[in-house]
């Protein structure tokens, strides 16, 4: 037989370029979102240090930064206005205890990877861009316009959260605005333990255990539902199904669709669960039920006989035991409990059709946290 007939054909060729190319344009694009993010550093740190110099810093710095303006506005054009020097200031200020040594931006470095190629035909990450002292992984990992926002954020931890997640989840600005908007961290922070709020702020949302999924409340603003209008259980599924993207991003991490009004007959009766998913990090499904009034029991008891059905026939060996949520429009905790055996897979979490208030989201958190520090301080006593 021919060797000829084993060449690889013009498709494949063309496929492995197209590949190529489109690996080398979005590596570019990261690379020079970094570099700007590193070149805005080290301006920030140039100005504080020259800042620090000055008699009277404040009147010094706010006439320093309107000639540094006019001066490199005229020089390299748009982007250098007073408040976006100001910005690379604060930027600095706010990630300083990141870099202790100086970006060194004028050598260029950053810009030589150490492979020319990976084994796949992907271009990696800059490589000889500052890393962490603690690990190897680069310092920063966002665009600037990302961190503008987030330096605007006054708390710490919350602001830590932000950037972990956006980094991890590969939001864009706008779904970092949404996320933050929605008071994601307060929710998060809502539905955990006093210690795994601090984890919130190390390591982002971690989904270990089914709990970690929740949040309080979830927030379905975008499904366009007005919330004084009149709508059906109906109306709010075909919402969800319409806006299936966001609907999986306020879900959170590892959340894969499966089917909506999954039929299931017992008993030569057919029962209808309103939505399946599957999360690929806890290995289970994720049945959903949609209620717009009250909780109720026998809303709990349904859900229940869903959980074990999927549990006894549907979920292999090796999975995880089935969890179901209830979104509903008003719950109740005490209903919930005495129906519900201990060790039930079932919530019930509260949604919206508007962003919260996330002043309140605080308030509330503040509370729960002091309530929490009171009732350790009194257990060990």
């Amino acid at each position: 037989m021919s060797p000829q007939l084993f060449h690889p054909s013009p498709f494949t060729l063309l496929t492995s370029i197209r590949e190529l190319i489109l690996s080398a344009r979005k590596a570019v694009v990261h690379s020079v979102d970094l570099i700007q993010v590193f070149t805005n550093f080290e301006i920030g740190r140039r100005i504080v240090e020259h800042e620090q110099q000055g008699a009277e810093r404040a009147e010094y710095g706010k006439a320093l930064l309107k000639e540094l303006a006019a001066s490199l506005t005229d020089e390299f054009g748009r982007g250098f206005s007073r408040s976006n020097l100001q910005n690379m200031r604060k930027f600095y200020l706010t990630y300083s205890d990141r870099l202790p040594e100086k970006c060194q931006m004028p050598s260029g470095k950053f810009l030589v990877p150490e492979k020319s190629q990976t084994a796949s035909g992907e271009f990696p990450a800059i490589a000889n861009l500052p890393t962490a002292p603690a690990g190897g992984k680069p310092v920063f990992t966002l665009s600037w316009s990302q961190y503008v926002f987030l330096i605007a954020i006054d708390n710490p931890k919350e602001r830590s959260f932000y950037e972990i997640e956006a980094a991890s989840n590969g939001w864009t600005l706008p779904e970092l605005k949404r996320q933050f908007n929605s008071g994601l961290y307060e929710r998060l922070a809502l539905s955990r333990h006093k210690d795994e709020i601090r984890n919130l702020a190390r390591e982002g949302q971690v989904i270990s255990k089914p709990e970690d999924l929740l949040k309080e409340p979830y927030v379905l603003e975008f499904l366009g539902l007005d919330e004084k209008a009149k709508y059906s259980e109906s109306d709010l599924e075909s919402a969800i199904i319409d806006k299936l993207e966001r609907f999986l991003l306020e879900l959170g991490k590892g959340f894969l669709f499966e089917a909506r009004q999954k039929r299931f007959t017992f008993d030569e009766e057919h029962f209808f669960v309103d939505l399946v998913f599957y999360n690929r990090l806890l290995r289970c499904y994720v049945l959903i039920d949609l209620k717009i009034g009250r909780l109720t029991h026998q809303h709990l008891g349904q859900m229940q006989m869903y959980v074990n059905y999927f549990d006894r026939f549907v979920k292999l060996e090796q999975e995880h035991p089935t969890v179901g949520i209830i979104l509903c429009k008003k719950k109740h905790d005490a209903l919930v409990e005495i129906t519900l055996p201990k060790d039930a897979n079932i919530y019930a979490k509260e949604y919206q059709l508007y962003l919260p208030d996330k002043e309140e989201l605080r308030r509330k958190l503040m509370e729960w946290s002091a309530e929490a520090e009171r009732s350790v301080g009194g257990g060990g006593e």
